[in-house]
């Protein structure tokens, strides 16, 4: 009689231990493959890619050009004025997640066969809770997507800014840019741009005179800073050697 329910109990702590396995499991593969539930919700932009697709069916964009993509700075970047001698093509989409962007890569990259991609993603994704290791993530993600179709592209990934709104951030961000930047050091193929220090004051907090009224986004002088660290990048020749992870 006393060996049945101590069976039981046993039995009950298989039980657990193997659920507990699995849901780890399960959460772990999820977080490696950028979908994590409170962060990436792709279908949420359905309707912006649509359009973004439609506007570059009327008007095709020849290969060799250099796309734009990720949220809301780059869509509301006026690339025509900033670079008017450049195949810029805007693909932003705002209020997206770095994660958004590696889901939606073929119609904002791949199909136009870029040769060079400039990406700005994870500064909402950081708003909204997401860790940096699930960021950094899905930057990986981004990039493997990008270089399995198109080997020889260039991506550019401007560091996640500073900004007024989301200073309390600023630690998780940094840390953020850090593991992207680490990342790009090992690619030939990816270049870290950093803007922190041309937003930053005298007084290490962000500059008020580049921010729109929500503190936020940026105004025309923000963009002028964005624009002089970027217009010597996009004249630059790609890189000669094939698939550009260097060899340890």
């Amino acid at each position: 009689m006393c060996g049945f329910p101590l069976r039981l109990i046993q039995t009950a702590k298989l039980l657990a231990a193997v659920a507990a396995a699995a849901f780890l499991g399960a959460s772990t593969c999820s977080r490696l493959n950028g979908q994590e539930s409170h962060s990436c919700h792709p279908e949420t932009w359905a309707a912006a890619i649509e359009k973004i697709e439609h506007h570059d069916a009327k008007e095709p964009q020849a290969a060799d050009g250099i796309v734009f993509t990720g949220s809301s700075s780059i869509r509301i970047w006026d690339l025509k004025k900033s670079f008017p001698d450049l195949p810029a093509i805007n693909h932003g989409f705002g209020g997206s997640h770095l994660c958004d962007v590696a889901h939606y890569v073929e119609p904002l990259v791949i199909k136009l066969k870029p040769r060079l991609v400039v990406l700005y993603a994870g500064d909402n994704d950081i708003g909204s809770g997401t860790k940096p290791e699930q960021v950094e993530q899905d930057f990986r993600d981004f990039v493997e997507k990008v270089h399995k179709a198109l080997p020889e592209t260039r991506i550019i990934y401007i560091s996640i800014k500073p900004s007024i709104a989301r200073w309390k951030f600023a630690d998780t961000m940094r840390e953020t840019n850090k593991l992207i930047a680490a990342d790009c050091e090992k690619d030939k193929l990816l270049e870290f741009l950093d803007v922190w220090p041309v937003m930053l004051g005298k007084d290490g907090n962000p500059r008020p005179e580049l921010f729109r009224d929500d503190k936020l986004h940026m105004n025309d002088a923000g963009y002028e800073e964005w624009n002089k660290l970027l217009k010597p990048k996009l004249a630059e020749k790609p890189a000669p050697a094939k698939g550009g992870q260097e060899s340890k």
